[in-house]
């Protein structure tokens, strides 16, 4: 069988199609991989932040797209970046073993963020972070940041910035891991969902071939990840939130010690508004073993935030729950 990868054309978005090449060609099955490089639409806009323009589904669909005129067979994704639902027709097949999840600091005069002097100038795109920066640091001037990895620290060496807040796994899969200052750990900046996991979507027809490609792509699930990531994505979900709305949520996840095969998992999430003063968080703990139930357990904890009162918060970016 010969299969082909829609992929975005940055240099992150191939370092995970090409991870995703690699693992289809060592089935015995795959004869060939191919990468099929697009450019999203959210590649194209550089000049506005996410939040403005349509948030995550700008990076997906044009890969969705060629998947469904049959251009490609599969899609490789950012969790981070697929929107909750999917086009009729596609549907997410596995989800690979997560890098890590949380953000990092990265400056080239300061080793931590407490470090950082009053009214530095960070630099990002993410609401989600911005909020939660500002309520540590109400003090720093946060400006906008868009672009691939490489644009972003050239700004930084630039001086545009004292600091910059990205992705650690995305840093570490890029091999610059040694510019990470400061691993941020989620008590200070809570994760985005699925940050740090990447995704594979497939068609959903019951084609022969179709039902093959499901079935190899099946076979690189990653359980633990899965459970976490759909745990996540649940809460936003709920919260029927993306990159418009400041939301972070972030499950940990831990085998059991029972016989039944169960894992853990241990999820905490937040809406707050984009100044950082305004903040709903909340957490929620459960032992299971089916992708359902952890899906289950984020969505009931974005109940919890609406009934602490996320749903005003999140009506002020014209989000309704």
């Amino acid at each position: 069988m010969r299969l082909t990868i829609a992929t975005r054309q940055s240099q992150l978005a191939l370092w995970q199609a090409e991870w995703v090449q690699d693992l289809l060609s060592q089935h015995p099955e795959v004869k060939s991989v191919e990468l099929l490089p697009l450019v999203s639409r959210g590649d194209k806009i550089l000049d506005a932040p996410l939040a403005k323009v349509g948030g995550k589904g700008l990076f997906v669909k044009e890969l969705e797209e060629a998947m469904l005129e049959g251009a490609a067979d599969l899609a490789v994704h950012s969790m981070k970046d697929v929107p909750m639902a999917f086009p009729k027709g596609l549907s997410l097949s596995a989800i690979l073993e997560r890098a890590s999840p949380f953000d990092a600091l990265v400056s080239n005069d300061y080793a931590a963020f407490a470090d950082l002097p009053k009214n530095a100038v960070v630099g990002t795109s993410s609401l989600r972070r911005q909020a939660q920066l500002l309520r540590q640091r109400p003090d720093l001037d946060i400006r906008f940041l868009r672009g691939n990895v490489n644009t972003r620290l050239a700004k930084l060496d630039k001086g545009e910035y004292q600091a910059i807040i990205l992705a650690e796994a995305g840093l570490i899969r890029l091999g610059f891991g040694d510019r990470i200052a400061h691993a941020l750990d989620p008590e200070l900046i809570l994760p985005a969902a699925g940050q740090g996991a990447v995704g594979i979507e497939t068609r959903t027809s019951s084609s022969p071939r179709d039902s093959k490609i499901q079935s190899i792509v099946r076979s690189l699930q990653h359980t633990p990840t899965a459970l976490s990531v759909l745990a996540e994505r649940g809460v936003i979900t709920r919260l029927n939130g993306g990159c418009q709305v400041p939301i972070g949520a972030f499950c940990r996840i831990s085998p059991s010690k029972h016989a039944d095969h169960t894992h853990t998992l241990s999820l905490q999430a937040l809406v707050c508004d984009e100044t950082g003063q305004q903040i709903i968080s909340a957490n929620d703990q459960l032992n299971c073993a089916q992708e359902s139930q952890a899906f289950d357990l984020g969505y009931k904890l974005g109940g919890m935030l609406i009934d602490n009162g996320a749903d005003k918060i999140l009506a002020k970016y014209g989000m309704n729950v």
